[in-house]
């Protein structure tokens, strides 16, 4: 069985990576993987882990402090290392690790370097106006995860109004797409085999997804049995009746 001391969980928003990411972290053997590549969250997660950044974040002195304190929390005790990466952000992690490592190179080559030997989990999701109208929900409400509890778990405790958009529905099924190809490119150019996750069945079983991941990583399966599942689903009525808008609208079969 391959030995891995990193994964990165590849995928697009709303495609179900915020549940795989708890579910990993509470399994207490897999790190604590999340978007540690995300432009915009480097000043959050310096400030949460008291990294300096007086001159910025964007400069090769904050990556050489930021980098260890990434592989730290993401790896949380557990000796494996967790990142979930968006499509959008692998620019931005090829060239921070470029730039810490001096050259160029292949991203994956890089994450290595900087992880060590990573397994890839691609993420996907088959209804992709519905994840396009998850995402519009979730930009304009501010709301973007709840708890298994239905507390806030991502986002603003004040919901801010939701009303259909059906252009920015359509952007966001064009990008979700090309993103998709965007990743399958990604592994076929390399000669990558990533374990491969469905929303549609991932989140209608989510202990046998884990158990999945959990195997694939050389981690005892069984102990996804025993991990709540810590995310409640967000969809409902007004998701349903905005994409059946949207595809009769558009055209568009079910």
């Amino acid at each position: 069985m391959p030995q891995y001391s990193s994964y990165v969980i590849c995928g697009t928003p709303r495609s179900g990576s915020t549940l795989l990411c708890e579910m990993l972290a509470a399994s207490g053997v897999a790190g604590r993987p999340n978007s540690y590549f995300r432009e915009q969250s480097f000043g959050y997660w310096a400030r949460e882990w008291g990294v300096p950044h007086e001159g910025g974040t964007d400069t090769v002195a904050f990556d050489r402090a930021f980098l260890p304190a990434m592989i730290r929390e993401g790896t949380n005790g557990t000796g494996i290392f967790g990142l979930r990466l968006m499509w959008v952000s692998v620019a931005e992690a090829s060239r921070r690790l470029d730039r810490l490592f001096g050259g160029s190179a292949d991203v994956t080559e890089r994450l290595e370097q900087a992880f060590g030997p990573p397994l890839y989990i691609h993420l996907s999701r088959r209804d992709k106006v519905a994840q396009a109208v998850s995402l519009v929900r979730a930009e304009q409400s501010g709301l973007w995860h709840l708890a298994a509890d239905g507390s806030v778990l991502e986002g603003d405790e004040t919901i801010r109004p939701n009303s259909y958009d059906g252009r920015r529905i359509g952007e966001l099924v064009s990008e979700l797409e090309s993103d998709g190809v965007a990743w399958d490119g990604f592994f076929k150019a390399r000669g990558i085999e990533p374990v491969r996750l469905v929303y549609e069945t991932m989140t209608a079983d989510p202990q046998s997804a884990l158990a999945t991941v959990l195997a694939a990583l050389g981690r005892d399966p069984a102990l996804a049995q025993s991990v709540p599942v810590p995310t409640s689903k967000m969809g409902g009525t007004t998701s349903r009746e905005w994409a059946e808008r949207f595809r009769r609208e558009n055209g568009l079969t079910t």
